[in-house]
């Protein structure tokens, strides 16, 4: 085949007549043909293009076009035209049958239209200015609603909630209307989100990369205390997203690598043959806090190279197969991570990410070239930050374009490369890192395989010089394991790519420095690794979420400047001992509870008590994050409620114990906890001796929408992952925020929030991250004796308090027969005690409330706009663009 590639001349597709084409992309891609061009028509100029272009457009032209501008409304009335005009002729609608739906889709237009005038205006100052920037690359980006946050960040929502009303809507009725957006499952994909609003309204020309999920990542509903995967039609009606059906790039897949000598006799590699799948942008406006500037988060999603449908497949019979290639291109954006159980699973969760990086790199290094500049500047001008190892790929694929396309000799790409990227790394988990197989990579991404051993090649030589005599370094160090199958670990990749790694909690940073890492310390120094705790905005998470609480911090602060400065809230120490106002924040945390228990009755029918303690463990099931360990806490409280008598029962704290999250469909173990969770609410909620001393209630299908109803309603969260696990979690930050306190172990950013917060202001318990190899080792080989409390549990489970015993048999004997890795029974009853601290403490409100107010006082530190600034200073070296020129 690759003879008869070679001697036929190849046929090329041609473009649209005038279209602009890029010589980035050359040479056979297939038998016969070669790679479509990539053509822009909507924003394909750079700064000199745009100027003279302008000056070639007659000044009575420029003038029509000024006086007929766009410009974005600014009263009520401006507003409700525009509302009007949408749902008239957007919508095809009237007066008479605009319902809610409609009210929004009309509302979000409005907003959309004036979003995107600042998005143009934006685009064009970041182009003019042609200064380095950031592109963030993220498997996930967990925005949540879109109108909500567009209305406050624009500070249009009091204009839009008067002139709903004259039309007759509650803003509240047509805010819930929106899906949220299902492009990310946890914390990953939620500070990507926070990461998105503080580049914008900080001013720092940036862009997100993702993928376009038709699904996310899946609609969780509980059936029978099970976890049920559904897919979740989000995009039935998505205002937010702009498809640029001129921005697609060709995608590569399999084919094989032909080595030749070219007519200057440099050796040249061409990957050729194989599958071509076309990505095609679409594009979200993310709108700056007080700010004009709009950056764009870009999302890729596939369809078929060669068309969707095809004609002599169909007019032969096969119906099918006439749409088969298009159905599985489809499949690469279809589902945020696929179950990986099965190869194929792995095959598309591995075409998934090279699908992604490579079109973002494409798009990235087109957007370079535009500049005219040498490529020894690409590094000034780009910054690529890697959010965790899922865009691993874009290291080798950047190589790639440079020596295979490009044809920079192989030392100056790679330091073009390895100037260019950072890597955030988000876990210690040795399972957690990612690992590909070299057969896999073989089939999938040939040419890639060579250059991933090329780059392991290059970088072992250099280990070898350093360290001579260490000849086992070499084999721990190696992006290649020497296992069966040779597998490839993305996450050294990453650190031998990259310029700087950093983790996102002191505590995780110093962890991998000593731990997952630490053969990379030794070779590269300290100065390579650095940390930048993790934040979240402060605009959703306090502003948006909680618009109660953050007008009352407004009125004693003179205003809402601490939006842009969450260091200001520490002036609100000076009114701990205000009655007043303590009472009126004690006002908004019952009106937030009783919002979230009519959440709860509408959801669930099951009732629960405002005045209760409300205590809340949302967030990705996982067993490290130890739900497991809070379900356990809640029957042993259980059965402690039983053995009372109705005296002491009278002096117990009431509680409502509120999980939340999402298991993986292939984690059979996160499954059953949920499953547990939900089996011990059905016997407890029904349990007429218990009452309102105890409920137990599992909110399906968290989301950022929900967690915007929770967070506000906490009067604790439990953040009780074992020690030396967690890497930061941003949801405690979330919580505390919102004026609840913690239980929590000393993990992850938890213990910088103790650090600001004070000790006497959380609940810390367990053991700390430097015993916790003793102590599974202990487990293993020693003599471990099973916390009484926590056995009296594990009975009545086996008894089948709850249901059929066996369900839950792989919970306990992960436990009480397989070394507990997650040492549960190591830390149950420091974490029963520490309940029973909360309870006591609790009972005494006015000093309940003195400890919340602290807290938020105290949260400035953990804003999103210092990690990006930390980011920009120290990893980046980007500037934020003045926008008041």
């Amino acid at each position: 085949m690759a003879t008869a590639a070679t001697q036929n001349p190849p046929r090329e597709r041609k473009p649209s007549m005038g279209a602009p084409i890029s010589s980035l992309m050359q040479g056979p891609v297939g038998p016969g043909y070669t790679r479509p061009k990539h053509k822009r028509t909507f924003t394909g100029f750079g700064a000199g293009d745009i100027k003279s272009v302008e000056a070639s457009i007659p000044e009575p032209q420029r003038e029509a076009w000024r006086k007929f501008s766009a410009s974005g409304f600014k009263t009520k009335e401006e507003f409700e035209k525009e509302f009007v005009k949408h749902v008239e002729t957007t919508l095809a609608r009237s007066l008479f049958n605009c319902d809610e739906l409609a009210a929004y889709s009309g509302t979000a237009l409005a907003f959309r239209d004036r979003l995107v005038i600042e998005w143009n205006k934006t685009q064009q100052r970041q182009t003019f200015a042609d200064q380095k920037r950031v592109y963030y690359l993220s498997l996930e980006f967990l925005m949540g609603r879109a109108l909500d946050n567009a209305m406050l960040n624009v500070g249009l929502k009091d204009v839009a909630q008067e002139g709903l009303g004259d039309l007759g809507f509650r803003i509240e009725d047509v805010i819930s209307q929106e899906h949220d957006a299902a492009l990310g499952n946890g914390g990953l994909g939620r500070l990507a989100a926070c990461f998105l609003d503080s580049m914008a309204s900080l001013n720092y020309p940036a862009w997100g990369y993702g993928l376009r999920y038709r699904y996310g990542i899946f609609k969780q509903e509980i059936e029978d205390g099970y976890q049920v995967e559904i897919p979740d039609y989000w995009l039935d009606f998505n205002p937010w997203e702009f498809p640029r059906h001129d921005v697609t790039v060709d995608i590569q897949f399999y084919g094989w690598v032909r080595k030749y000598t070219d007519d200057n006799g440099k050796s040249v590699s061409s990957w050729e043959g194989g599958e071509i799948v076309q990505a095609v942008a679409y594009d979200v406006p993310i709108p700056g806090y007080r700010t004009p500037t709009t950056n764009n988060l870009r999302l890729w999603s596939s369809k078929a190279a060669s068309g969707e449908f095809d004609f002599s497949k169909f007019n032969a019979g096969e119906y099918e197969s006439a749409v088969g290639d298009q159905q599985r291109a489809e499949t690469i954006s279809a589902v945020l991570y696929p179950n990986d159980n099965l190869d194929r699973g792995k095959e598309l969760r591995l075409k998934q990410q090279y699908f992604w990086c490579a079109a973002s790199l494409y798009d990235i290094v087109r957007r370079f070239k535009k500049t005219e500049r040498a490529w020894s500047s690409f590094s000034d001008q780009v910054a690529i930050q890697l959010n965790d190892t899922h865009p691993t790929l874009a290291i080798v694929e950047l190589q790639r374009i440079l020596v295979d396309i490009e044809g920079l000799e192989w030392e100056e790409a790679w330091n073009i490369v390895t100037n260019t990227f950072g890597y955030t790394n988000h876990t210690v988990l040795p399972e957690a890192l990612e690992k590909w197989s070299v057969p896999l990579f073989q089939n999938l991404l040939p040419r890639h395989l060579q250059i991933i051993y090329d780059i392991n090649l290059f970088f072992l030589q250099s280990v070898e010089r350093k360290f001579p005599k260490d000849r086992e370094m070499l084999s721990r160090v190696s992006i290649i394991e020497e296992s069966q199958p040779q597998m490839i670990r993305m996450a050294y990749l990453a650190i031998v790519g990259s310029h700087k790694v950093n983790g996102v909690a002191e505590l995780h940073s110093d962890l991998i420095k000593t731990t997952i890492f630490k053969e990379f310390v030794k070779i590269y120094g300290p100065d390579k690794f650095t940390n930048v705790t993790n934040g979240i905005t402060p605009r959703r998470w306090l502003h948006q979420a909680n618009p109660r609480l953050s007008e009352l911090i407004a009125s004693k602060l003179g205003g809402y400047d601490f939006l842009k400065d969450l260091t200001l809230l520490n002036k609100l120490e000076h009114f701990i001992d205000d009655k007043d106002f303590k009472r009126e924040w004690a006002e908004i945390k019952y009106a937030n509870k009783v919002r979230l228990a009519q959440h709860i009755q509408k959801t669930t029918s099951v009732s629960v008590n405002p005045r209760a303690l409300f205590d809340v463990q949302v967030k990705r099931i996982h067993e490290y994050k130890r739900q497991q360990l809070n379900i356990f806490g809640v029957i042993h409280r259980y059965l402690a409620i039983k053995s009372m008598s109705a005296e002491e029962r009278k002096k117990l704290t009431p509680r409502v114990s509120i999980f939340g999250g999402k298991a993986a469909p292939g984690y059979w173990m996160a499954k059953t906890i949920i499953h547990l969770i939900n089996k011990v609410g059905e016997v407890v909620n029904k349990d007429k001796d218990v009452g309102d001393l105890l409920k137990v209630i599992f909110l399906e299908d968290y989301n950022v929408s929900k967690a915007e109803i929770i967070c506000p309603a906490s009067d604790i969260s439990e953040h009780i992952s074992t020690a030396g696990t967690e890497a930061s979690g941003t949801s405690n930050m979330k919580f505390v925020l919102n004026g609840g306190l913690i239980i929590g172990t000393c993990d992850g950013a938890n213990i910088e929030i103790t650090r600001e917060t004070g000790e006497q202001n959380i609940f810390l318990f367990g053991n700390l991250a430097e015993d916790v190899e003793d102590l599974r080792h202990a487990h293993y080989y020693g003599k471990h004796e099973l916390d009484p409390e926590l056995k009296k549990v594990f009975d009545v489970i086996n008894q089948g308090m709850f249901g059929d015993q066996s369900a839950f048999s792989s919970l306990v004997n992960a436990i009480v027969e397989h070394g507990d890795y997650y040492l549960v029974s190591d830390d149950f009853r420091s974490y029963c005690e520490t309940q029973d601290l909360i309870d006591e403490t609790f009972k005494d409100q006015d000093g309940w409330v003195s400890k919340c107010i602290t807290s938020v006082a105290r949260m400035g530190f953990f804003s999103s706009d210092r990690c990006i600034q930390e980011y920009a200073e120290s990893i980046w070296n980007i500037e934020p663009l003045d926008v008041e020129k």
